[in-house]
């Protein structure tokens, strides 16, 4: 059978490829991605041809029936998101289900993240750490979610965009205002930033910026009282 790569890309210095990915991406058939546009930059700056197929999230049920057709001809495919590995708040998911229900080989081939890269330079996070992606647009649903997850008393990572991280950060303020915030702005690009305080520092630095731009991560600290209070009670609960 064939054998379907998932193959991580960079999220903004195209150094961060990797030796394995370049290698791939020769040696497949076909590369399907969620922007042919995008990934077609990239395989220029690598001096690399091959056919595309488009496999984005609002077509990705039908695409993965045309990629998985490729691979059922015995050629190999490699999936690439626009940045960063596939399947983490990117498309890659369900193209991954079918092939393995269809019997071809599935391969991860491992890189940058910027859920891994933030989680490098944010310190202590605790042993448990959630990883969320982009929450609602929707303020009472964001809320409610960011309600849930500080609950939780983990270490939380969020994924968002310019257009609303000043108001998630008031958010998250509104809620639990002593939490420790480490924000990536647009992690290994150019302009790169790595910035921490609380969410109301951190919030009301971006707003006296006026436009804001950029990709944002945000990790939220642990709460270690909370943590504490319940690994107390599942102590008291064992007993």
């Amino acid at each position: 059978m064939a054998v379907l790569y998932i193959v991580a890309t960079p999220i903004g210095n195209l150094g961060d490829i990797t030796c394995r990915a370049v290698e791939t991406f020769r040696n497949v058939d076909v590369i399907a991605c969620e922007d042919t546009r995008r990934t077609l930059q990239l395989l220029n700056h690598l001096g690399i041809s091959k056919p595309l197929v488009s496999c984005r999230a609002r077509n990705e049920q039908t695409a993965a029936e045309k990629v998985i057709g490729i691979l059922d001809s015995g050629r190999n495919v490699a999936y690439a998101s626009d940045a960063g590995t596939p399947a983490l708040s990117d498309p890659g998911a369900v193209l991954v289900d079918r092939a393995r229900e269809a019997g071809h080989g599935v391969v991860p081939i491992p890189g940058v993240s910027a859920f891994a890269a933030l989680l490098s330079v944010a310190g202590s996070g605790g042993k448990t750490v959630v990883f969320e992606g982009f929450l609602s647009p929707k303020p009472g649903r964001r809320r409610a979610r960011l309600k849930e997850l500080l609950a939780t008393g983990w270490g939380v990572v969020l994924y968002e965009s310019p257009f609303r991280v000043v108001k998630l950060l008031q958010d998250i303020a509104d809620i639990e205002h002593e939490r420790h915030i480490v924000v990536g702005r647009e992690l290994t690009k150019m302009y790169e930033e790595i910035l921490e305080g609380t969410a109301s520092e951190l919030g009301d630095m971006f707003s006296e910026r006026g436009q804001v731009r950029g990709e944002f991560s945000v990790f939220i600290a642990g709460n270690k009282n909370a943590q504490q209070t319940e690994k107390n009670a599942d102590i008291y609960d064992e007993r």
